[in-house]
């Protein structure tokens, strides 16, 4: 495991601090801000700290309440709602400053078999041969303002590969759809609920970004406000994040200052493993 995926995993599995009371230390990507992904997999790490480990998430839902500051803890206070004989039900809050800044529903299902079905998988190439976003950043040199020229070679904990890249610089109009490979940087244990919250977490990345491409913006080449309000999550197969799975994203709608991204990972075989849904702000700065 590399060191940078160790240190992810130590951030996402928090500290008991009371019954149905954790703490996490917080990431600096970069942005002041915490990362969006962050916050969302640490609560789904709280709320699954709560649950007996044969029951798994099948779904969450959350609210981005108000801006995080990387530079300090957050606490995440945890409801036991309901414990059903098929289905539990959890509620958290993330709390900094005293406010809530997140929070969230996730609802764990034991195991039993149902009717199947799912959409296919699209037909892109695999991600042998395709460059890692890093590697993409750091080939734009000195174009990258210093800030970001730092944050580009900084190691991932999570391996990104873009099927169709784009110039984050000088984008051009395109459809609001990408498709991007994801794996961890290392070996994960075996525990199902470390491979949910650590695709929460990464579910946040390269999402709301979809909407802005039929406007040839990005928030590195433009005044753009970008934020979450809202995401959510469906865990529909068993998966490992420790080996590719491929993120499928299209935004259906944008207007009134918000975008509209859906999502669904797929792993090599093309099982269909979880779906995402998310609403932004996109908010161009006079």
């Amino acid at each position: 495991m590399s060191k940078v995926l160790d240190e992810l995993l130590t951030l996402l599995r928090l500290e008991q601090i009371e019954q149905n009371l954790f703490r996490g230390q917080s990431q600096e990507l970069g942005w002041g801000a915490i990362f969006g992904g962050q916050v969302l997999g640490q609560a789904l790490s709280a709320a699954a700290r709560t649950v007996p480990v044969e029951r798994h998430v099948h779904s969450l839902h959350g609210y981005f309440l108000r801006q995080g500051d990387a530079a300090k803890p957050v606490v995440y206070e945890v409801d036991c709602i309901r414990d059903g004989k098929s289905f539990t039900t959890r509620r958290v809050v993330a709390i900094q400053n005293g406010r809530a800044i997140f929070n969230m529903s996730a609802s764990f299902q034991r195991a039993e078999p149902g009717f199947e079905h799912q959409a296919p998988m699209p037909s892109v190439p695999g991600p042998d041969g395709l460059r890692s976003e890093r590697e993409l950043l750091i080939a734009l040199g000195e174009r990258l303002p210093p800030a970001l020229r730092v944050r580009a070679e900084r190691e991932r904990p999570i391996e990104i590969r873009p099927v169709a890249p784009v110039d984050p610089l000088a984008p051009e109009p395109r459809a609001p759809a990408r498709q991007v490979w994801y794996r961890a940087a290392g070996e994960v244990p075996d525990e199902p609920a470390v491979h949910s919250y650590l695709l929460a977490y990464a579910s946040d990345f390269h999402f709301l970004p979809t909407s802005l491409q039929p406007h040839a913006v990005t928030p590195v080449s433009h005044k753009i406000q970008v934020a979450s309000l809202d995401h959510a999550m469906w865990f529909h197969r068993p998966f490992r994040i420790d080996d590719w799975l491929l993120y499928v994203i299209d935004s259906p709608n944008a207007g009134g200052a918000r975008g509209l991204v859906r999502g669904q990972f797929f792993d090599r075989a093309g099982n269909l493993v979880a779906s995402t849904a998310q609403e932004g702000l996109i908010r161009r700065w006079e």
